[in-house]
């Protein structure tokens, strides 16, 4: 019995050693590669544009003043206010240039009476004269006494215009469309009174200017774009030009090039540009900051385009992640061009037609690791490209 025993307890170690060795050896497994989404660059028509800022500025500001003495009698306009051509906006006491003006209409009236007798004379004189009744001396005193009465007319007419002119200023009148600012005269002061008083500015917001300044390279670059176009500077002068305010996406006003300064400022190697837009509802002010998208050339041209969020920097500049022949993930240094409508970025350099490119921002894709390639495409942006 008790061998029995002592063979079945010396049996358990050697069983549990043999099952020990039956068990599989526990090995690491590396997980599978990650899928990722990948397309080749979407190539489209796109017209190439410089970035740039520039500042809103009035088409014309004029000072409003009284070019005539008197005390001011009534404003016609709410400060700040939109006001047409030709409004009413000052009055100034008129009563002395009316009383002018009907003293000149009178003395004009006396000329012209004098002048009728004058010539009445002159003729009478002439007819006796040709009858060898008159004198010459007294001819000659008849014909002196018309052409003095006839420049006495002349002068009579110009005090009346003089006088008229006067009156004409008393009421002070917006020369365009615009908003005038707040009046710096009140009613009741004395203005003009030997020198021309201010009184408020007009200022014309509709069109309106931007200004800009491009680098020498900048225009060198655009100069030989358009060179085998054979453009007159009318058809330079209208190239289009489009801005954008801070708070604005993308660039929704549309204007063209006006105006070219005819050098550089050697200090900065920039020039000056101005473009003119259209502004009917006014909500461009000057002084704007606006964002200025200008093309550097006439036409679209074939571009390769990718999401701008794929686009990653480091400290070596811009790159993409893209997919070689084996499907291994590779870091490509690019050139970027204009962000396009739809949150595309055109790719200048660096990558071509037919690579694969990395659409995950994941972090699974990591270069030097291979991957399984979900192919896929990317979304084309709206037909009538434009940079945001």
């Amino acid at each position: 019995m008790l061998n029995r025993s002592l063979r079945a307890w010396i049996a358990l170690p050697v069983l549990a050693a043999a099952l020990s060795a039956c068990k599989p050896e526990n090995k690491f497994m590396p997980p599978p590669p990650p899928e990722i989404s990948v397309a080749p660059p979407l190539q489209q028509q796109v017209t190439p544009y410089e970035e740039l800022t520039g500042n809103t500025v009035s088409f014309a500001t004029v000072d409003l003043v009284a070019r005539v003495e008197g005390f001011l009698t009534d404003i016609k306009y709410v400060d700040g206010a939109f006001v047409k051509k030709g409004d009413t906006l000052f009055i100034i006491e008129q009563t002395m240039y009316k009383a002018k003006v009907k003293e000149a209409e009178a003395q004009l009236a006396a000329a012209k009476a004098a002048l009728v007798q004058a010539e009445a004379e002159f003729t009478r004189q002439e007819t006796l004269l040709k009858q060898n009744v008159a004198a010459q001396a007294t001819f000659d005193v008849a014909k002196a006494k018309r052409d003095s009465a006839r420049a006495n007319v002349e002068n009579q007419e110009g005090n009346l215009t003089v006088a008229q002119t006067n009156l004409g200023y008393t009421t002070v009148l917006a020369p365009f469309d615009g908003i005038v600012t707040k009046h710096l005269i009140t009613v009741g002061e004395l203005v003009g009174n030997g020198v021309a008083t201010k009184l408020a500015t007009i200022v014309q917001l509709d069109p309106i200017y931007v200004t800009f300044n491009m680098s020498e390279q900048d225009i060198l670059q655009i100069r030989e774009n358009v060179a085998n176009r054979r453009l007159s500077v009318d058809d330079i002068s209208k190239i289009p030009l489009s801005i954008g305010l801070m708070n604005e996406d993308g660039y929704p006003h549309q204007g063209h090039l006006n105006y070219v300064a005819p050098e550089i400022d050697a200090s900065t190697g920039t020039i000056l540009v101005r473009g003119l837009f259209a502004n009917p509802n006014r909500n461009l002010l000057p002084g704007f900051f606006v964002r200025v998208q200008v093309p550097m050339g006439l036409g679209a041209k074939a571009s390769l385009l990718v999401p701008n969020r794929v686009i990653a920097e480091d400290q070596a500049g811009k790159y993409l992640l893209v997919l070689n022949k084996d499907n291994v993930v590779e870091q490509r240094r690019v050139t970027t061009g204009q962000l396009v409508v739809g949150g595309l970025r055109v790719v200048t350099t660096g990558l071509n037609a037919d690579d694969r490119v990395v659409l995950s921002t994941s972090g699974r894709a990591i270069p030097g690791h291979k991957v399984v390639p979900k192919a896929t495409t990317i979304a084309a942006a709206p037909a009538s490209v434009s940079v945001k």
